[in-house]
């Protein structure tokens, strides 16, 4: 048997790393904010309180703003903006692929480069919320 058809003679110069596990992670955790956390904040903050099923009174502007410039207020931010756009931008990016729009590397840079772009406008949104 030749080196060139051994599978156990494949050293590290021959295998191409992937940074597809990265992309993949998120896109299964955006998937999952997306179905289980996006909803929920849709449920509560579209119908719920302005229905007045949940009170208001109970919800002032001081309360929700100290709430949501707080650590759970980040993991919500986090949670229901942030990991959805790299799903988002995953869905996206095969879609090219799958029709042969574009190149590769720049349909990759593109989408989650604006995935990335839009998280840190969220997250910088954020920091200024809480000065």
């Amino acid at each position: 048997m030749n080196k060139g058809t051994s599978l156990n003679n494949d050293t590290s110069e021959n295998m191409k790393r992937s940074d597809e596990p990265i992309w993949w992670g998120l896109f299964s955790a955006g998937g999952v904010c997306f179905a289980v956390f996006v909803p929920a904040a849709i449920l509560f903050i579209a119908l719920l309180i302005p229905a007045g099923i949940i009170a208001p009174e109970a919800l002032s502007f001081d309360r929700a703003r100290s709430m949501l410039f707080s650590l759970p207020g980040l993991i919500f931010i986090g949670v229901v903006i942030c990991l959805p756009l790299f799903h988002a931008a995953h869905r996206i990016r095969h879609g090219l692929h799958d029709l042969k729009l574009g190149k590769e590397h720049l349909n990759k840079r593109v989408t989650y480069g604006g995935a990335a772009l839009l998280s840190a406008l969220a997250l910088v949104g954020f920091a200024v919320g809480i000065l």
